[in-house]
């Protein structure tokens, strides 16, 4: 396990390495040299952030759902965010967007996401036939309700409010404001601290509702608490980068083959490491050798869908 570990963290590190020094015209060391490597390093920093984000929240989705082949989009995180960025435009114009950009507004998306989780998770299951099926459903409904709304209020933009709102959907590595990276990284980082102490406590998780609910934990609280975890790790990395539907995916399903193991303490590095080359590789190679860093998420996407289906086909159910 730690060879693949050290394997992985060097193929991360020369990715990093080759996407802040590559092909840069001014000499090492100057002053020209620094101001280039900073403004990529925000494009690092962003992608270290979202790794962690992406990798994290599938593999925590996995455990509570007790199911590989769903993601945390299919509660709708994504479709809202989709649906808040559409009526901002659709209310206020193209120019709404620029001019509401800061800290407050991501704060804003992030808390609006949450909440909408923590609600729905808080409403399905205090019920007397509430259960995870159930909210599973719920979710995807309401992220088919949020789709069709924001395809309404898009049909209704004029072309350049269109163009502009199009951009802001598409994941983007290289357009994220380094303003939020110290904060999200705090967030995050806190996170994945909390979620690390109690790594045990999610492997009795997985074994399914009877066996945790016998070995002394408290199912219906411990799953809540684990989606409103996940919903604050996409909050975040979706309001930095724009939707990555299944990029968490992939790295969840190539951790959990790497490993061979359920155990969060082998699964969580191997996803977060994994997740990383991805990123940084992807962006390394499009940028350098084909001059087109800004489709990495369209490519990542494209991928991950074919993934999806195979694994789909393969495994022959959900």
């Amino acid at each position: 396990m730690w060879v693949r570990l050290v394997i992985l963290g060097s193929i991360a590190l020369v990715c990093a390495l080759g996407v802040l020094t590559w092909g840069i015209a001014p000499e090492p060391g100057s002053r020209g040299f620094w101001l280039v490597v900073s403004r990529r390093g925000i494009t690092v920093a962003t992608m270290i952030v979202v790794a962690a984000a992406q990798s994290v929240a599938t593999v925590l989705f996995h455990t509570a759902t007790s199911n590989r082949i769903l993601t945390p989009s299919i509660m709708g995180f994504e479709a809202l965010y989709v649906v808040m960025q559409t009526a901002l435009v659709f209310f206020w114009g193209a120019q709404s967007l620029a001019a509401t950009d800061g800290l407050l507004k991501v704060a804003i998306q992030s808390a609006l996401m949450v909440a909408f989780a923590t609600l729905l998770y808080r409403w399905l299951f205090s019920g007397r036939l509430g259960n995870l099926h159930t909210m599973l459903l719920v979710g995807v409904i309401l992220g088919m309700g949020f789709a069709s709304v924001s395809t309404f209020m898009q049909r209704m933009l004029t072309p350049s409010e269109f163009d502009v709102l199009s951009a802001r959907l598409f994941g983007n590595m290289s357009n994220s404001n380094p303003e939020y990276i110290p904060w999200a990284t705090l967030v995050i980082g806190a996170v994945i601290v909390v979620v690390w102490t109690r790594r045990h406590r999610l492997d009795v998780l997985a074994l399914g509702r009877e066996t945790a609910t016998n070995l002394g934990l408290n199912f219906r609280g411990e799953v809540t608490g684990l989606l409103v975890i996940v919903a604050i790790l996409i909050s975040i990395s979706t309001t930095m980068v724009g939707p990555l539907t299944f990029f968490g995916f992939i790295v969840a399903t190539l951790a959990y083959q790497l490993t061979g193991s359920s155990a969060h303490s082998r699964v969580l590095p191997f996803a977060f490491l994994l997740g990383l080359v991805t990123l940084l590789g992807g962006y390394f190679i499009l940028r350098h050798i084909f001059s087109a860093a800004g489709v990495l998420s369209v490519i990542i996407e494209f991928v991950g869908g074919l993934f999806f289906l195979i694994y789909l086909l393969r495994k022959g159910r959900l």
